[in-house]
């Protein structure tokens, strides 16, 4: 079986093909160009103006016509709700034209799945981050269970919301993961609360001493501290799970800083640490794909009316029959 993926939780569109040997046939992500934060009603018609375009190029590269495609998946949630109903809306159009079965994916478990595909990983607990995320995740009685997690914004939207601020760009995570290499520390607040995390007093501590501080010993120090914060929480959540395997995931994840110093606290733990290639760690249409192959092999159906969509359609919500 050969299933096309859909992704539009935010300002990434993607469209992937995955076969059901779990072969990536292709994988297309369009960013919308940004010049602030998202825009959800912007970033929805830049994905209504660009999804017949990535559709054809996928098909292409994957060699594929849309008469081979045996499945749609979309994801159904968690997101921005316009550009969560344009991804339902190519996909529910696609299965109507071409009499082909629809599922909708819980976007943080594609996450997860595509990440143990790629590397192997069999029951690992899983540290997701991005911008609209921060979760420690693991597999446990028919269930993702969530062990930890923000109260308040993800570790990206921070790190984002930092850098368009101060004026260094978007987006803002390659840009301040730069500046922070000639960087010193500066003490900045570090807020764990139990196994749940805080970054918006972070955020804020660190643009007002960015008005007084050298910018790069500022990014630095948000970065070693929202950092320490995530390996703390993951490192108590290894401890109570027992699991010997981490996985890494998220856009966020593609910061060789967080890796190092995940990479030290595994190590210390005998876990085995796995970190998918950047191709998949941000939002991409393979991972819907992918996981709208596990659910459907597992008996998992959908009717059209089953395809609405959820903003906060949390992954400790979903019954998980595939494992």
């Amino acid at each position: 079986m050969i299933c096309l993926g859909i992704e539009g939780t935010a300002e990434k569109l993607g469209v992937g093909i995955v076969s059901m040997d779990g072969e990536i046939l292709a994988n297309v992500v369009k960013h919308q160009p940004l010049f602030g934060g998202i825009h959800p009603r912007e970033a929805a018609q830049h994905h209504a103006e660009n999804i017949k375009d990535v559709l054809k190029e996928a098909l292409k590269k994957a060699g594929l016509d849309i008469k081979d495609i045996e499945l749609v998946a979309f994801s159904k949630g968690p997101g921005m709700g316009p550009c969560l109903r344009v991804a339902a809306i190519s996909a529910r159009t696609i299965s109507l034209s071409n009499s082909i079965p629809i599922v909708g994916a819980n976007h943080c478990i594609g996450h997860i799945e595509i990440g143990r595909l790629v590397t192997g990983a069999k029951d690992p607990l899983t540290l997701y981050v991005s911008g609209g995320n921060s979760q420690v995740i693991a597999y446990d009685s028919g269930r993702y269970r969530v062990f930890g997690e923000t109260l308040d914004i993800a570790v990206g939207n921070c790190i984002d919301q930092f850098a368009r601020n101060t004026g260094l760009g978007n987006p803002g995570g390659p840009i301040v993961e730069r500046y922070a290499k000639r960087g010193e520390y500066l003490p900045l607040p570090y807020i764990v609360k139990g196994m749940d995390l805080s970054f918006s007093g972070l955020l804020t501590a660190a643009l007002k001493k960015a008005k007084n501080a050298d910018i790069q010993d500022v990014c630095y120090s948000l970065q070693e501290t929202a950092f320490s914060m995530l390996v703390e929480v993951t490192e108590r959540a290894v401890a109570h799970t027992g699991k010997d395997e981490l996985l890494l995931v998220g856009g966020v994840g593609i910061n060789r800083r967080l890796q190092e110093m995940l990479a030290l606290m595994a190590e210390e733990h005998d876990v085995n640490f796995y970190i998918p290639g950047p191709e998949v760690m941000g939002d991409n249409g393979a991972m819907i794909a992918w996981l709208g192959l596990l659910m459907y092999s597992s008996g998992t159906r959908h009717r059209l009316e089953d395809t609405t969509v959820i903003q906060r359609y949390r992954a400790d919500e979903v019954e998980v029959n595939w494992r």
